[in-house]
């Protein structure tokens, strides 16, 4: 497939961690291409000067573009896709009016966003959590949201995915909840890394102050918490579980690290337990359970999520570990645009990860 038959993207929010990391799983998708990278701070510079590890690539040919600039390309029965990596509270706003522009022209366009803007199905819920209006309520029944496991098909024409530890930790507690096994009743215990908090500096996130420290931040009041249960009741037939959640900042740059305790129904063996999970999600390429518990480095870089089980008597402990800014974020979200398009998840997501970093 040449770059002309590849399927053009959009890309909100273009000088951002997770932006960096769209641009580079696109640059080698052999389905789907960079058409626009939207940046109004950084309007006109260069793609490649603010992401360096894209140099050499056909990123050297891009440069930040206005929303407007981005819009005036929209054509006529074209399908074109849109991945929002705009800030909380902003993108909802930017994301109408690409879909009203194309709408408006009669372009095919399909988001996925990766901010929380369309993570709640309504208005209010979205309000609750985030103190803050909708910027755009209209759009919230197109959206379905969830972590691509977990839904089946394509329920509407654009998706959000859930935040990068809603996925570690729904990923580890979802398919037991769904078979039966466990109580309605789960404690999650996660570490991120600093990567999460974003590319511009702040007390307590940036990268100096958690060198050699950890901390545990928001504890049983994280906004992720909300949003967990929401996600997990449809694992536990539409009644959402009881969750408790305890965030951490981690000494380290990429990854999350999640640990989940619950309590199994009926006591089994853990190699029992793991095969359970492995045929729950084994029509998808990238989640995979053991014995053995996995290590950060096991998927920096990648599209997996490696969990490790292990259960004594009625207690399960699940440790769930993907890379934050791939599969907590960008990865997850060209997952879910693969999949609107047509297209396996996988398509474009199969490389390797780097074992040492």
């Amino acid at each position: 497939m040449t770059t002309s038959d590849r399927r053009p993207v959009i890309v909100l929010g273009g000088t951002g961690y997770v932006s960096g990391e769209i641009l580079r799983l696109l640059v080698t998708h052999p389905s789907l291409r960079v058409a626009a990278v939207v940046s109004t701070s950084a309007d006109g510079g260069s793609v490649a000067a603010a992401f360096p590890q894209l140099a050499g690539t056909e990123a050297d040919s891009w440069s930040f573009v206005t929303l407007d600039a981005a819009i005036d390309g929209l054509k006529k029965d074209q399908i074109i896709g849109i991945l929002a990596a705009t800030p909380h509270g902003a993108t909802a706003a930017m994301l109408d009016r690409v879909l009203s522009a194309a709408e408006a022209v009669g372009a095919d366009a399909r988001a996925v966003d990766l901010s929380a803007d369309f993570r709640y199905p309504d208005a209010a819920s979205f309000e609750r959590v985030y103190g803050q209006p909708h910027g755009a309520p209209g759009r919230l029944a197109q959206f379905t949201c969830g972590v691509p496991e977990h839904v089946v098909g394509v329920l509407n024409r654009h998706a959000a995915q859930p935040g990068c530890f809603t996925t570690a930790v729904s990923l580890a507690a979802y398919p037991f909840l769904a078979m039966g096994l466990v109580e309605p009743t789960v404690f999650a215990c996660a570490v991120t890394g600093s990567s999460g908090s974003g590319r511009t500096p702040s007390a307590g996130t940036h990268h100096p102050d958690r060198h050699s420290d950890m901390r545990a931040y928001s504890p049983l009041v994280h906004r992720h918490e909300p949003e967990m249960r929401r996600l997990l009741a449809a694992a536990n037939g539409g009644i959402a579980p009881d969750v408790d959640f305890v965030p951490h900042s981690g000494p380290f740059v990429r990854g999350i690290h999640a640990t989940v305790r619950m309590t199994l129904v009926d006591e089994h063996p853990a190699d029992e337990l793991v095969e359970a999970v492995n045929c729950f999600y084994e029509t998808g390429p990238f989640v995979r359970a053991t014995t053995m518990p996995p290590r950060l480095r096991d998927v920096i870089g990648t599209n997996r999520a490696c969990l490790g089980v292990a259960a004594r008597g009625s207690t399960l402990v699940v440790t769930s570990v993907i890379d934050n800014l791939v599969k907590g974020a960008a990865g997850g979200g060209i997952q879910w645009l693969n999949r609107l398009m047509g297209y396996s998840d996988d398509r474009g997501l199969i490389a390797p990860g780097l074992g040492w970093y």
